[in-house]
């Protein structure tokens, strides 16, 4: 084998310098390489500014995104069994986000930097672009928030469901219940920040990168601490508060900034962001019924009363779905003409 990989690796440096030799001898015959480097051509500069401003705000992400683990494994704030078990919940609860919510940012992302032109406010828009980027946003907020709301809402009853199902009572009789619960509030903020920070990020110039990035930089900051100090007062759970903490922020600056892009208009999608009273006070009848069905009916108490927890549970979702249906009519409409289309292609 030792042969195989030696000629491998002279095959690879045989390629190189044969690519090198044909760029060198195309750029200096050509005389192209001197009108690259004074025109300065080769490289967009203000494009290339502006990549290294989303590089330095992708660095301060990571911070925030990965943070805890950093005080979890370089302050030893907790033991190796508590670790395992915030992993353990941390890994389901991303599923979510993982698979509904980010390919919608980044669908979404590309469709805002598309239609609105970068670093330009609303008045130098085209009215009809800022139309169709103001009554998407709308809709996505709005897809996103009551995703997030029903995850919370059923979250909390069914978590410790769930980890029983999953990982039987070494997960659900400890500490793992009751991160699965905050983790389900934790999905509502991710939810929301994901939709609000992909419009951001799609119409802001350069400078307003910048002057987020040193927000970015302070955050990441307040939030190690406050994930240090949650973590002794309430342990695991402490990481999960101090993450809800950090999207709350972001969602606060998200949103002030689409008011303020959007205020010389007369188009408001920040009211994607109030649902329906009705559909409120559903989610609060569920919340309610499903709570106190965990209680009586789960989880040590025979898969009787598990299944009867189960059916409660799909009585209330199926109730909140129908009311979704007929108080968010805009909303399914969005569902319908952009979603199902590509499920559709998918499929055949």
């Amino acid at each position: 084998m030792s042969w195989i990989n030696s000629y491998s690796v002279v095959l690879v440096f045989c390629f190189l310098f044969h690519s090198i030799l044909i760029m060198f001898r195309y750029f200096f015959i050509s005389g192209r390489l001197i009108s690259v480097l004074l025109l300065q051509t080769f490289v967009n500069w203000k494009e290339a500014r502006l990549t290294w401003s989303f590089f330095k705000q992708a660095f301060l992400k990571q911070i925030l995104t990965e943070g805890e683990r950093y005080v979890m494994t370089f302050l030893n704030v907790l033991n190796f069994g508590d670790q395992g078990v915030y992993d353990i919940v941390n890994n389901l609860g991303s599923l979510v986000a993982r698979f509904i919510f980010l390919p919608i940012e980044e669908s979404f992302y590309v469709f805002f930097a598309k239609v609105l032109e970068r670093g330009k406010n609303v008045k130098d828009q085209k009215k009809e672009d800022v139309a169709m980027a103001a009554d998407v946003l709308e809709s996505l907020l709005k897809l996103v928030l009551l995703t997030g709301l029903t995850i919370t809402v059923f979250g909390y009853a069914y978590s410790q469901l769930a980890l029983d199902i999953y990982g039987g009572s070494m997960l659900s009789s400890g500490t793992g219940p009751d991160l699965l619960r905050c983790y389900s509030l934790y999905v509502l903020f991710l939810a929301v920040n994901g939709v609000t920070e992909c419009f951001t990020f799609a119409s802001m110039c350069k400078e307003e990168v910048d002057r987020y990035n040193f927000v970015m930089l302070a955050l990441s900051f307040t939030f190690l601490c406050i994930s240090y100090f949650l973590t002794h007062w309430h342990g695991s759970v402490g990481f999960i508060l101090a993450n809800c903490f950090n999207m709350g922020i972001r969602i606060a600056h998200s949103i002030h900034y689409i008011y303020g892009y959007f205020k010389e208009s007369t188009y408001r999608p920040l009211t994607g962001l109030l649902p329906s009273p009705i559909l409120v006070l559903i989610y609060i009848i569920s919340g309610v019924i499903t709570g106190f069905s965990e209680v009586f009916f789960c989880c040590d108490k025979g898969w009787m009363a598990r299944l009867i927890h189960i059916s409660m549970g799909a009585l209330c979702f199926g109730t909140t779905v129908v009311t979704m249906f007929c108080t968010e009519t805009k909303l399914i409409h969005f569902v319908r003409s952009q979603f199902l289309p590509q499920y559709m292609k998918k499929g055949t």
